[in-house]
């Protein structure tokens, strides 16, 4: 058993608003306590600058080093083999890690960091520089995507281990498999830029459907949804809002729904794919980088063909029963061998007992 600080300066696992990326950092504390080691949250100091402001970026800075200082004079602490950050970047880079770790003398591990060097002028440069120290400082990191990859293979430090860690599940099973015998669903919150750019080509995917007395569950809600209702209320009652649902009520969604539709405009990469197609519920989505890397292989529209090929593709899951069924069971195979919490565990595991040897 290893005991290891762990971190995730752009949201704690502790956060009160739900989302992806504090789902993910309490799947990942759940999958090294699963490899049989002791985690603790090191610190809940949240590091983010949206806008690129350099009072802000100060204030966090100095912030940090009361935490470093604390820290490195924690009895808790000296318990400590590892350290782990999870999704440090340039708009909320790790500013403790990397100074405990000298400090005390801890490999230092990375999930999900990327590297921006064209921030490295600009409002964010000072972030963004300290977001590059931390990736060439670390020992290891796990990439979650193919994109992500690139800039980190292309500036690897000798001797920096880089590994692939599949997103996932925190579950080592599969839930039970969708009827598929209720409406289509999609499943994103409802904010400005790339959610709704998802939702605006939702909607004029729907205006090209064929298929007869389609119907459409969305779950989500947020400070876009009259903008989402808008763009919906041509289609009348066959859409329907079901608003922000807790993980309960959107597995039983999936429990019933016909198939997913959701185009992942600018996704990072997309856990409800991932809970979508455990339910065995076929998915219609973009081929774009991040979500082509959890979603199971298939005959995925590129994002030039836009909403008519997106609108085929869903036909295609709507009109034809066993093609939607033969997806549906590669999809659950694909996630059952790929993407749970047991993979995931043995990736963090022999990547740890590389680093501490």
């Amino acid at each position: 058993m290893t005991a290891i600080a762990f971190y995730a300066p752009m949201k704690s696992p502790n956060h009160p608003v739900p989302s992806g990326d504090r789902t993910l950092a309490r799947s990942l504390m759940s999958a090294f306590q699963s490899a049989g080691h002791d985690v603790f949250l090191a610190s809940e100091l949240r590091i983010r600058d949206k806008v690129g402001d350099a009072a802000v970026q100060a204030d966090q800075i100095q912030a940090a080093a009361q935490e470093i200082a604390r820290l490195t004079a924690s009895a808790e602490m000296a318990e400590v083999e590892a350290w782990v950050t999870y999704h440090s970047y340039y708009k909320s880079p790790d500013l403790i890690g990397p100074a405990v770790c000298r400090a005390l003398g801890l490999p230092y591990l990375m999930i999900e960091a990327t590297r921006a060097s064209k921030r490295l002028t600009g409002p964010w440069a000072t972030f963004a520089q300290a977001a590059e120290a931390a990736c060439d400082m670390a020992d290891a990191i796990f990439y979650l995507t193919q994109h992500d990859a690139e800039a980190l293979l292309a500036q690897r430090k000798v001797g920096q281990v880089l590994v692939h860690l599949r997103p996932f599940l925190c579950r080592s099973d599969l839930p039970d498999a969708s009827s598929r015998k209720g409406p289509m669903l999609s499943v994103g919150m409802m904010r400005q830029r790339d959610k709704l750019a998802s939702y605006r080509l939702i909607a004029e995917t729907l205006k090209h459907l064929a298929a007869p007395e389609w119907r459409l569950n969305i779950a989500g809600d947020g400070p876009a949804r009259a903008e989402v209702e808008a763009l919906m209320a041509p289609f009348g009652r066959r859409v329907r809002f079901l608003g922000a649902l807790d993980a309960d009520a959107l597995a039983d969604c999936y429990g019933e729904a016909a198939m997913m539709l959701w185009p992942g405009v600018n996704e990072a990469f997309g856990m409800v794919y991932l809970e979508a197609q455990a339910a065995g519920v076929p998915v219609a989505a973009q081929d774009r980088p991040g979500v082509r890397d959890v979603l199971a292989p298939g005959p995925h529209p590129s994002v030039d063909a836009g909403a008519a090929a997106l609108a085929e593709r869903t036909d295609s899951l709507l009109l034809f029963p066993e093609l939607a069924a033969k997806e549906a069971d590669a999809a659950r195979a694909y996630v059952r061998d790929h993407h749970l919490i047991t993979q995931a565990s043995s990736t963090l595991n022999r990547t740890l007992d590389k680093v501490l040897r």
